[in-house]
């Protein structure tokens, strides 16, 4: 089995928000085109920590990345180096914190959002940086925009693993808090942009995983364990059959085995076991 395989990350998109505001994702869930299950986050449930785990398998405490102002190369076997290992091409669209985790390169603020080296670990990317985001500039690429990028480079270079990766609902809900309209629009806006990019993206071959790296609360903050802050929700669109039953609560510590899986590719000794 070798499947191409899209994860999409929704940062700071908690279930909750997702179920309620996601109405093409859970229209595919409701016409069987799409699995939906409740995901629960390792902790601290911070966005740096939470790539990485998702990405390694491992807990924070165990791949060392337990702070957003902790950021380094990663040390840990992840999807992008084990598939490169194995031959396969991965690609992203994703912040700049995903150049730092996995691309052995210093960031140039100049050059470094266009990425093409077969020799790191992302082959292929475009990255954004957000630099100075706050209450007076969201810095929030436009979704459909980065769908458009994600779609440009799979054309172009058909990768195995394609990450994309959007950060404007967590930016809207540092600035409004996660029970604002502000925040609820985003999350809108991320599912709206996805119901013209998945059709797309399943016609050229891709299995597509929607989940985010941690939710939001009220209070504009997240990092610690209420359920608002580690409830994500997991999308499924693909041909697996073995999946889990309605209702499980999965572990976001399986996406690593599950992705590296459904692409044919080994997991590492330490990653938590696949989810399907």
């Amino acid at each position: 089995m070798s499947n191409k395989v899209i994860l999409v990350i929704m940062d700071g998109a908690g279930y909750e928000a997702s179920v309620s505001q996601c109405g093409y994702l859970e229209g595919a869930v409701e016409l069987g085109q799409a699995k939906r299950w409740k995901m629960i986050t390792a902790t601290p449930s911070l966005s740096g920590p939470m790539y990485e785990t998702i990405h390694t398998g491992l807990w924070p405490h165990e791949h060392g990345i337990v702070s957003n102002e902790g950021m380094r190369l990663s040390s840990s076997p992840n999807i992008f180096s084990l598939a490169r290992a194995a031959g396969k091409t991965t690609a992203a669209v994703a912040q700049s914190y995903y150049h730092a985790l996995y691309v052995n390169q210093p960031w140039d603020r100049l050059r470094s959002v266009e990425h093409h080296d077969a020799d790191t670990d992302i082959q292929h990317a475009r990255f954004y940086s957000m630099e100075g985001y706050g209450a007076t500039n969201a810095m929030a690429p436009a979704e459909i925009d980065l769908c458009a990028q994600m779609t440009i480079l799979a054309e172009a270079h058909d990768p195995d693993y394609l990450l994309l990766h959007t950060c404007a609902a967590d930016t809207l809900g540092h600035t409004f808090g996660g029970d604002s309209a502000e925040y609820r629009w985003q999350v809108w806006m991320i599912d709206n942009a996805l119901s013209r990019a998945i059709p797309t993206w399943r016609e050229l071959g891709y299995e597509i995983i929607v989940t985010a790296d941690h939710g939001m609360n009220a209070e504009r903050h997240h990092g610690g364990m209420e359920k608002i802050m580690r409830e994500v929700p997991f999308y499924y669109f693909g041909d697996a059959t073995d999946l889990p039953s309605d209702g499980t609560e999965l572990t976001q510590l399986g996406i690593a085995s599950t992705v590296l899986g459904r692409m044919g590719v080994a997991p590492a000794t330490g990653m938590r076991p696949a989810l399907f």
